[in-house]
């Protein structure tokens, strides 16, 4: 076809990127399922999926191995997993969570030995269309894949670009 040159896009699949672009990083991320936010959190911090919800409710049985009603996930068996289970799982793979206060100085974090960050946050409720005045808590996900921090909440589509380091601090991590 004739007419102007198009810029350089991505390459056709199988194909090979423009000379001295770099490749895309994929970025793994997991969509909200039931109440099992903790375990996508889990996942999409780790990038790739090593938890399941059999997974999250074996370390709920075994956090609280007399317990009929295990205080650790939803009553309902949906999920709803409290930071027990996500601390009881990154142990699981020989991987510390540090709790954060947020009232530390941020130049205390030092970004380079962290894998990521997996936040509890307030979340609307809402029955389809319909906003109920209530909040619930909501694991999310933060993490640098290549040169980017990504949000990979499950609730979003798709994983939301944060930029780097300096964009993390001052846009995600600074208190309100």
């Amino acid at each position: 076809m004739s007419g102007s040159p198009r810029p350089p896009g991505p390459p056709e699949e199988g194909g090979v990127p423009p000379p001295g672009a770099e490749p895309p990083v994929p970025v793994y991320h997991e969509r909200q399922r039931l109440e099992l936010c903790a375990v996508h959190a889990l996942n999409n911090v780790l990038q790739q999926r090593l938890f399941s919800q059999e997974a999250a409710d074996e370390i709920c049985k075994r956090l609280a191995p007399d317990s009929r009603l295990n205080p650790h996930r939803s009553l309902l068996g949906t999920g709803n997993y409290d930071v027990n289970v996500i601390m009881a799982a990154l142990q699981g793979l020989g991987l510390a969570a540090v709790w954060w206060d947020r009232r530390r100085p941020l130049a205390q974090l030092a970004l380079s030995q962290v894998l990521g960050f997996i936040l509890n946050l307030p979340s609307p409720v809402s029955l389809g269309l319909l906003s109920l005045p209530l909040q619930r808590r909501h694991w999310v996900a933060l993490r640098q894949v290549g040169n980017v921090y990504y949000n990979l909440d499950s609730k979003l589509r798709e994983p939301m670009p944060l930029g780097g380091e300096a964009e993390l601090r001052h846009k995600v991590l600074q208190p309100d």
